[in-house]
């Protein structure tokens, strides 16, 4: 059975969602963004409007997808063994379900989360007590 004929356009917010979903399923993917994007996303998260594909970016050709992802890396793990995990997810996601050849997948860790030590409530804690120390 063969095509019904027609076009088929994948527009880059598909993509991105695709992309986004696929790298933050990685283990050791803590956010994706990071400096006044990842605090925004947290703003979003509550209020209960997250933007999960926030640090997502793809450029869709009629049959090529080059992506770029920027995340927050968990504490503790590898981060070039991350990125690697993370550009083999989104290569495989995009791949299977956008249907175009995947040119490129660049990973930028731009953050590591520590927990407890930059977390938006031990923040918010240590200037409720008036302390400047981190």
């Amino acid at each position: 059975m063969g095509s019904a004929p027609g076009r088929t356009v994948i527009a880059d917010p598909a993509a991105v969602r695709i992309a986004a979903v696929a790298a933050r399923s990685v283990p050791g993917v803590y956010a994706l963004g990071g400096g006044a994007g990842r605090a925004l996303g947290a703003l979003r998260d509550a209020v209960g409007a997250a933007e999960p594909v926030q640090g997502v970016r793809v450029e869709v050709g009629q049959t090529q997808v080059a992506v770029d992802v920027s995340l927050v890396a968990e504490y503790g793990y590898p981060l070039h063994r991350l990125a690697d995990a993370v550009r083999g997810a989104v290569y495989q996601a995009v791949s299977d379900l956008v249907g175009l050849e995947v040119i490129e997948v660049n990973v930028e860790v731009s953050d590591v989360h520590v927990p407890g030590l930059n977390d938006v409530r031990s923040s918010e804690k240590t200037r409720a007590l008036g302390s400047t120390q981190l």
